[in-house]
């Protein structure tokens, strides 16, 4: 019997960490040997934990990097992850030039879509990329926090 509940108290403590595993979405961007960018899309979870698309933070990443690969017009030289997250909300990326004409894609995050469409345009202002500024993406990604479907 000791024997068993020394299995089990080893085996829990070399399994706990598999619980913790992250969910939720992310945003990749591909540059191209010149460094300008040339795709950016995302993967989200669209179902809470334990649904059929539900991924973990790290699966999202792949899961972006491959969709950015298979879409995009040309060819990435470089595939970046710019933002991701483990948390259950909603998501904005957004596009802007700045004095330069150089492009800026950033993300926003936040508990409802105008927070996030808000935290985004911040993000541009705030890297002065106030120019064509424009919402590209809006969506919505359940995390590691949203419990089981």
């Amino acid at each position: 019997m000791i024997r068993f509940l020394t299995g089990l108290l080893f085996s829990s403590i070399l399994l706990a960490p598999c619980s913790t595993l992250f969910a939720g979405d992310a945003v990749a961007i591909g540059y191209n040997k010149e460094g300008v960018w040339t795709g950016v899309t995302y993967y989200a979870s669209s179902k809470p934990k334990g649904g059929k698309d539900y991924k973990t933070e790290n699966g999202a990443r792949e899961e972006a990097m491959q969709d950015l690969r298979k879409r995009s017009s040309y060819a990435a030289s470089t595939v970046k992850i710019l933002s991701s997250s483990d948390s259950t909300g909603f998501v904005a990326v957004a596009r802007g030039k700045d004095k330069s004409g150089k492009d800026l894609n950033v993300v926003g995050r936040g508990k409802s879509q105008a927070e996030a469409d808000a935290a985004a345009m911040d993000e541009l202002k705030k890297s002065d990329a106030t120019q064509e500024q424009k919402i590209v993406y809006r969506y919505f990604s359940y995390g590691n926090d949203s419990g089981p479907s």
